[in-house]
C-alpha cells in the first residue's frame, strides 16, 4: 500500500497546544477520521484548515475499516484524530490502526498532548515508572475489584474517570485506600483547570462544594507513601 495513516495528537483543551507538524499534516491529508467531526471542526476552523472528514467512533469504527483500507491502497494520506489528545489512549481507533498495519500500509504518529502525561508530572510521582489503568469500571463492584488489585501497587497509578462517576469512585477508593494520597486533575489546560491532592475522603468532601464538570485524571500515590503516613 502506498498510502499513509497518520495518528495525530490534538489539544486536550487549549487549542494552542498543537504542534507545527500536526498543523502541517492536517492541512495535507486527503481525509481525516475524527471521533466527533463537530469537535474536530472547531480545531480546523481555528487554524483555517479545510479537510474532508469522516466520523470514526466506537459505534462505527468496524464498518469504516474496509473503506479506509481501500483509500490507503489508492495512495491516499489519511489522518486519525480523537476528540482530544492522542488517539487510542482510552479512545477509539485501534481497529483502523491494526487493519492498516496488517495490510502493509505505513502508519506513523504525530505526537501530541494527553491528559495522562499532563497530569502525572503535576503529581510529583511517576519518576520511577507508573501504571495506567484507563477508565475505571462503571459499577461499584467492578471498581472495587480493580482498586483492590491496585492496593499494594508500589508505583503511582493513573486512571480516567467521568464527571458522572468521580464521586462514586472516590467513595470506593476511600473504603479501600484509606489514607493513601490521591491527586486529581480536572479541565486540564482550560480556564477552570483544577488540581487537588488529598485522601479520597478529603477529595470527595472538596467536590461537595466545587464543580465536577469535565473529565478527571486520577493519580493514586505510590503504596510506599501510604505506608509512610
Amino acid at each position: 500500500m502506498s498510502g499513509t495513516l497518520y495518528v495525530i495528537g490534538t489539544p486536550i483543551g487549549n487549542l494552542e497546544d498543537i504542534t507545527l507538524r500536526a498543523l502541517r499534516i492536517l492541512g495535507e491529508v486527503d481525509l481525516l477520521l475524527a471521533e466527533d467531526t463537530r469537535k474536530t471542526g472547531i480545531l480546523l476552523q481555528r487554524y483555517e484548515l479545510k479537510v474532508p472528514m469522516w466520523s470514526c467512533h466506537e459505534f462505527n469504527e468496524a464498518s469504516r475499516v474496509e473503506a479506509v483500507l481501500a483509500k490507503l491502497a489508492e495512495g491516499q494520506q489519511i489522518g486519525l484524530v480523537s476528540d482530544a489528545g492522542m488517539p487510542l489512549i482510552s479512545d477509539p481507533g485501534s481497529r483502523i490502526v491494526r487493519a492498516a498495519r496488517e495490510a502493509g500500509a505505513e502508519v506513523t504518529a504525530i505526537p501530541g498532548p494527553t491528559a495522562l502525561t499532563t497530569a502525572l508530572p503535576l503529581s510529583g510521582w511517576g519518576g520511577e515508572g507508573f501504571v495506567f489503568a484507563g477508565f475505571a469500571p462503571n459499577k461499584s463492584a467492578g471498581r472495587k475489584r480493580l482498586l483492590e488489585a491496585l492496593k499494594h501497587e508500589p508505583r503511582p497509578v493513573a486512571l480516567y474517570e467521568s464527571t458522572h462517576r468521580i464521586r462514586k469512585f472516590l467513595k470506593d477508593a476511600a473504603e479501600i485506600f484509606g489514607e493513601r494520597p490521591i491527586l486529581f486533575a480536572r479541565e486540564l489546560t482550560k480556564k477552570f483547570e483544577t488540581i487537588q491532592e488529598g485522601t479520597a475522603e478529603e477529595l470527595d468532601a472538596f467536590l461537595e462544594t466545587h464543580s465536577v464538570k469535565g473529565e478527571f485524571v486520577v493519580i493514586l500515590g505510590p503504596w510506599k507513601e501510604a505506608k509512610e503516613r
